[in-house]
């Protein structure tokens, strides 16, 4: 069965390749098809290790003119495209529910009871923050395209249609792959911080909305088949909040009028969503028969539901529009406007809870149930959206505010004294700031930011996250900012650990933080802390990051456990193991046991949205793998790691540490060949996301975010950050310890075993060869000792870990995954050689000439490579 689905995918893939030659040829002629046949078998060839191949490759771009080169790379991104549309519809119809049969089938081992089973289900909370960060390299209107292909590409594979029905697909298809061809692949301009907001809306509208209530479905039926147990009508055991539009951290484009415009879209999209069910609901539940509640606030009306359900259909399109007035700077009255999520749920679960009184239970829990679990999942605000603010910016308040009432300078005070200030005014009941106080700029954009919270409703936010938090008094900063600008409600507050020293210092932050009773008495028992994994993999390198984020994790439960607090831990991964980034389960199962008990709070970040959540199918199986994890790890907790584990660990990451920074902190070398072997420079051209690359615009290096550092690295194929001096520092540890304490360790602890497997999976991406390549053409003579050295120790540290593993060949273990690149990496190549090709023409030119063509195609190449890898940070 598995051949018979991996020679499909194959076949799909060839069928919308030869489609995309097709559709060149009508607009190029058959000259040009031919060409990008020649370059495609030579791509597949250097792929495969025919040097010719590569040399016949580098000769025909040499010769190539610039507008010719752009033609190239667009036509190699878009076969990457079709690729990685026809491989996610193959994941989606692939065991789309073993997810669930998988977590049956362990609960049915444990033998565990109903109730056992129902309170893990009930403890589930499932928050997804959807980021923009942004790594989505695709624009939206090409999104939109390819998810009308993927839909064809399901119906393309049913045996039962007719030949005029897979004539009518076939054309369908035909056309997509037309209209994507002819449609600007790369944005011309920044997509604004609304604009990414509008994006993560689509996902809801086109994908999750859909998904969700038919995920909570089955669950539900297989919880009543397997244990007679029913998930209760307002579970809302999954759920969404969103950074766009509220992740102000770097980026001075999230203003507070912004972060208002996004929380009023949002609304808005929601009440088009919910106005679109409600008129589905009118139409299907016609019926007269109901109860005496619903009768009582329906009157004598001949059909009940549909006079309850009229009004509240009413109010959805008056918020739908009147919001759509407001923005375009209308007059409006919002009294009849949908404020509360109560204010659904009361008349819809009257209707509910009516139908199954009459005996029609099965038409309760048809579309009417949905729509239930919509409003506890989305509710009317579609997500929460988390504020994000660097700690320096409210320190920076509060020093130009005691400047001004002549009480020094705030960031001058010691610790003791700041917490002094900040708690004695979070008790004042006077105002602290001065009616006739000018405050800066910088300033009154914090203040106006908590303003905007104050003026709309709780549920309409997540959390606020501190970004570089290192200080108890980081966190009351923001509680008085809130409280002096009138947020009547306890917002709940986050510190972002995310460099090695802060997540080290995270347990004695918190445990001086949580000792404070004022404090205890605000939070009521729940404390969410954010894990950066980020910047401190960029800081560290990943292993020695790995293993702070887990010891800052246990830790941080045990400082939770000991005040008799609540704590969520949220989790800012991205997609690459460089920045964090894991397979679900398996960075489920490599938590540090008791960390879930408070709920899974995780970004969702960029690409990874889209190859997760992107279509109905695959977000369901998505969410599949996420709840199964998360209940597994409750009812079976992975084990407490061992002493003699912990103590080769920390060795391991010591070592890892100093190997990593030894190379990118201390080589001087090191920052001359990054600037000139990778794309780092030419990335800030990409018009990725609203935020720009560098935290600081006059930074160097360390300014950098972590997002282009991982794509620098990632469009060589020698994805440095996520292996540098892991292997190193395993091999020295593992040579100087006993064989089988080591073992042991790969075979019974989930957290070292998934950092290999992982390690796995980018030793597959990885290609010497290629970055050999650049170096050949970009880099000078006396800098190429240095990537020879990094290319060296990548081809020892994956002989040691086939070693270690006892494979034979890289993701031996996977051949899906394996076979997922293989397929991928004969369209790579060439963009690759492309690339090369293009960074040296546009280096030649003088730093103030500008050439649009070389810049576009260099561009198309850098996001064709990101698809193709799919990953960019």
């Amino acid at each position: 069965m598995q051949s018979h689905y991996d020679a499909e995918l194959k076949d799909t893939v060839r069928y919308l390749g030869t489609v995309l030659g097709q559709t060149i040829k009508a607009q190029l002629g058959q000259e040009w098809l031919d060409r990008i046949e020649t370059i495609r078998k030579d791509g597949r060839a250097s792929y495969q290790g025919e040097g010719t191949a590569s040399e016949n490759l580098k000769e025909i771009f040499k010769n190539m003119a610039d507008a010719d080169l752009l033609t190239v790379g667009r036509a190699f991104a878009q076969f990457l495209n079709l690729g990685n549309i026809a491989e996610q519809e193959y994941n989606s119809a692939m065991n789309v529910d073993a997810s669930i049969d998988t977590l049956f089938a362990h609960v049915d081992k444990a033998n565990l009871s109903p109730e056992k089973v129902l309170q893990a289900v009930s403890k589930l909370n499932i928050d997804m923050v959807l980021t923009a960060h942004p790594t989505e390299v695709t624009r939206r209107t090409l999104i939109h395209k390819h998810k009308e292909l993927a839909s064809c590409l399901q119906s393309i594979h049913q045996e039962t249609l007719t030949d005029y029905e897979r004539s009518r697909v076939e054309t369908r298809i035909a056309d997509l792959i037309s209209q994507a061809w002819h449609t600007e692949e790369i944005r011309s301009v920044r997509p604004t911080p609304v604009d990414e907001a509008r994006w993560g809306f689509s996902v809801i509208e086109n994908s999750l909305w859909e998904a969700v209530p038919e995920f909570l479905r089955e669950l539900d039926e297989r919880l009543e088949q397997e244990y007679k147990v029913s998930l209760p009508i307002d579970a809302s055991p999954i759920q969404f909040s969103s950074w766009m539009g509220g992740d102000r951290d770097g980026n001075p484009f999230v203003t507070a009028k912004v972060t208002e415009q996004v929380l009023l879209l949002a609304r808005k999209r929601a009440a088009k969503l919910f106005a679109q069910d409600l008129d589905n609901l009118q139409v299907e539940l016609s019926m007269f028969d109901c109860n005496e509640a619903l009768r009582e606030a329906a009157g004598d009306a001949n059909e009940p539901y549909r006079a309850v359900l009229r009004p509240l259909l009413q109010r959805c399109v008056a918020t739908r529009d009147g919001i759509s007035d407001y923005l375009a700077g209308k007059n409006v009255d919002p009294t009849n406007w949908i404020e509360s999520d109560d204010e659904l749920l009361a008349p819809l679960t009257l209707c509910y809870n009516s139908l199954c009184d009459i005996g029609m239970k099965v038409t309760a829990d048809g579309k009417l149930l949905d729509t239930i679990r919509r409003v506890h999942s989305f509710g009317v605000h579609l997500l929460r959206l988390d504020i994000r603010q660097d700690s320096e910016r409210h320190a920076n308040v509060f020093s130009e505010l005691t400047r001004y009432l002549g009480l020094g300078d705030y960031a001058q005070w010691s610790e003791a004294d700041k917490q002094a200030f900040l708690l004695r005014e979070l008790s004042s009941k006077r105002p602290l700031f001065p009616t006739n106080w000018e405050a800066s700029e910088e300033v009154r954009e914090v203040l106006d930011t908590c303003k905007i919270i104050a003026k709309h409703r709780k549920d309409g936010f997540g959390i606020y996250i501190i970004s570089m938090a290192s200080e108890p008094s980081d966190v009351l900063a923001v509680q008085l900012l809130l409280q002096e600008s009138g947020v009547t409600w306890p917002m709940p507050v986050a510190p972002l650990f995310e460099t090695l020293d802060d997540l080290n210092n995270s347990p004695e932050v918190m445990q001086r933080l949580l000792s404070i009773d004022w404090y205890r008495g605000y939070v009521k028992g729940r404390q969410f802390v954010m894990i950066g994994y980020s910047d401190s993999a960029k800081d560290a390198g990943a292993l020695a990051a790995g293993w702070a984020q887990y010891e800052s994790q246990e830790a941080l439960v045990k400082v939770a456990n000991e005040f008799d607090v609540t704590l969520t831990l949220f989790h800012g991964r991205g997609g690459t193991i460089g920045r964090g980034g894991l397979p679900a389960h398996a960075a489920i199962h490599s938590q540090p046991p008791g960390s879930l008990d408070g709920g899974f709070r995780v970004t969702e970040q960029g690409e990874t949205i889209r190859y997760k959540f992107g279509m109905p199918r695959l977000a369901k199986r998505s969410l599949g793998i996420y709840t199964s994890a998360i209940i597994e790890a409750m009812l079976f907790p992975p084990p407490e790691p061992k002493q003699e584990w912990r103590e080769l660990i920390t060795k391991m990451a010591a070592l890892g540490r100093d190997n990593y920074r030894k190379t990118v902190r201390n080589d001087p070398d090191f920052v001359p060949y990054f600037r000139v072997a990778t794309p780092e420079q030419e990335l800030g051209k990409l018009p990725l996301g609203s935020r720009p690359s560098k935290r600081k615009p006059s930074g160097g290096i360390e300014s950098l975010r972590a997002i282009p550092w991982i794509f620098a690295w990632a469009q060589t194929r020698l994805v440095l950050p996520s292996w540098l001096g892991v292997m190193r520092a395993i091999d020295e540890v593992k040579a100087a310890s006993k064989e089988e304490v080591v073992n042991e360790m790969f075979r019974d602890w989930p957290f070292y075993r998934s950092r290999l497997s992982m390690l796995d999976m980018v030793f597959h991406k990885a290609d010497p060869r290629i970055s050999e390549e650049y170096d050949a053409r970009l880099v000078p003579q006396e800098l190429r000792h240095f990537g020879e050295e990094l290319r060296n120790e990548l081809k020892s540290s994956v002989a040691s870990l086939l070693k270690l593993t006892n494979q034979k060949s890289i993701m031996a273990d996977d051949p899906r995954g394996k076979e997922s690149m293989n397929i991928r990496a004969g369209y790579l190549q060439p963009l690759h050689f492309l690339q090369i090709e293009l960074l040296e023409r546009i280096r030649k030119l003088q730093e103030d000439t500008a050439d649009t063509t070389l810049e576009r195609a260099m561009m198309v190449t850098i996001a064709g490579i990101a698809i193709g890898m799919r990953n960019t940070g």
